[in-house]
């Protein structure tokens, strides 16, 4: 078609920024990404890509190197604070989906993806911070930025996170990102301090009566390869808030929040530096995704809770569905509708299973946790085959 886009703004070089530019320059689109901060390597916890996920990073020819610079995850097991085993799930997912989960750093996912889409000759701008998006009629569409730079393009792509302002310009009186009301802390520890403990290739979570603690290998680097992370009620304080403690304070934090709980949990507090601390929010729902030729993705759309372990791999599914859809050549709001119409139901489907998920970490009495985990033995195996529909879905054929 003669009016067929032939370039794409994309705010955001997090993970569905640079997979949707590398798969837009496969359909003949170009596009140029502006990310709000600087470049850098060494930003962010551990993070899951689930089977759904790695379809999409095999297709770009990322699977292998995940697999190589992560860590495959066989299975999700489940402890009691004191030690005892609730259960397991998401074992043999290789086999049962075509392609394991895999464990790796975010700051790692990131480079390998920024790494990617410059071998693609897309082009990547840092320390762009979008303040206002013009869009009239058949001129080019303008975004702004802080520094007084502007840039334009045949339509625009937000996939720039919980906190869009992408959202703030495709859904200006829209609902606000919600906090569920737990605190996410986490790092990285070396391989040693597992030695105790030989955990393989499993993820090893453990339920409080109060919070929730898992961790599991993220990396081949003795050094740094093991990811953690502490869930917890927030209790009248925000990330910000424990964020402005110091290093020791933190710490002395959450040796308090978990004592008492089983090896090697104590170890990984002791162990732990450079913790991360984040609020646990998600967007269930939004009026529209898109407005005129603006088009929110991931976590701009449909930011998923971390109790699923879903979040990266939406993102990589939409992506995948946005720039197949543009391969039809049909009119852009038309692909936008199809693409909205296409997603919504899965993703939200699975932004409130998180949340349900998550409502398990919250404080307990102690008969109510021991009857949370009494039901979580029996409920594992049931919820485990509930969770196929997330696995099983290949954004290549949907």
């Amino acid at each position: 078609m003669s009016n067929r886009p032939r370039k794409a703004l994309i705010i955001g070089a997090g993970i569905a920024g640079p997979v949707a530019a590398i798969l837009l320059r496969r359909a003949g689109i170009e596009s140029a990404i502006y990310e709000a901060w600087p470049y850098s390597k060494g930003i962010g916890g551990g993070l899951q890509i689930a089977p759904n996920g790695m379809h999409v990073m095999d297709e770009i020819g990322l699977s292998n190197e995940l697999i190589s610079r992560g860590s495959v995850a066989e299975s999700f097991d489940f402890y009691s604070q004191g030690g005892e085993k609730l259960g397991s799930i998401n074992r043999d997912l290789a086999r049962r989906f075509g392609q394991p989960a895999v464990n790796i750093s975010r700051a790692t996912l990131n480079e390998i993806l920024i790494d990617k889409a410059w071998c693609a000759c897309v082009s990547l701008h840092f320390e762009k911070r979008l303040i206002k998006i013009e869009d009239r009629g058949d001129q080019p569409i303008i975004a702004y930025f802080a520094d007084g730079t502007t840039a334009e393009g045949d339509f625009l792509i937000g996939a720039d996170g919980v906190h869009s302002v992408v959202r703030r310009q495709v859904v200006p009186d829209g609902p606000q990102p919600f906090d569920t009301g737990l605190i996410g802390f986490g790092g990285f520890v070396p391989h040693a301090v597992l030695d105790g403990r030989p955990i393989g290739r499993r993820v090893e979570t453990t339920f409080g009566q109060s919070g929730f603690f898992g961790y599991g290998y993220c990396s081949p680097d003795p050094t740094d390869g093991v990811m953690w992370w502490s869930t917890q009620p927030a209790c009248g304080m925000d990330a910000a808030m424990f964020r402005a403690l110091d290093h020791a304070t933190l710490k002395q934090h959450l040796r308090g929040f978990h004592r008492g709980w089983h090896d090697p949990i104590p170890a990984i507090i002791e162990a732990a530096e450079n913790i991360v601390v984040t609020d646990t929010l998600d967007v269930a729902t939004l009026p529209a995704w898109s407005r005129k030729r603006s088009l929110l993705i991931g976590d701009a759309a449909h930011a998923t809770s971390p109790h699923a372990g879903q979040g990266a791999s939406l993102a990589l599914e939409d992506a995948m569905r946005l720039a197949r859809l543009m391969q039809e050549g049909q009119e852009l709001g038309a692909i936008f509708q199809a693409f909205e119409a296409e997603r919504r139901p899965r993703t939200e489907k699975i932004v409130a299973m998180a949340r349900r998920n998550g409502n398990s970490k919250r404080e307990f009495s102690a008969i109510g946790a021991w009857m949370r985990n009494q039901m979580l033995k029996w409920l594992l195996p049931l919820g485990a085959k509930g969770m196929d529909f997330m696995y099983a879905y290949d954004a290549r054929a949907a």
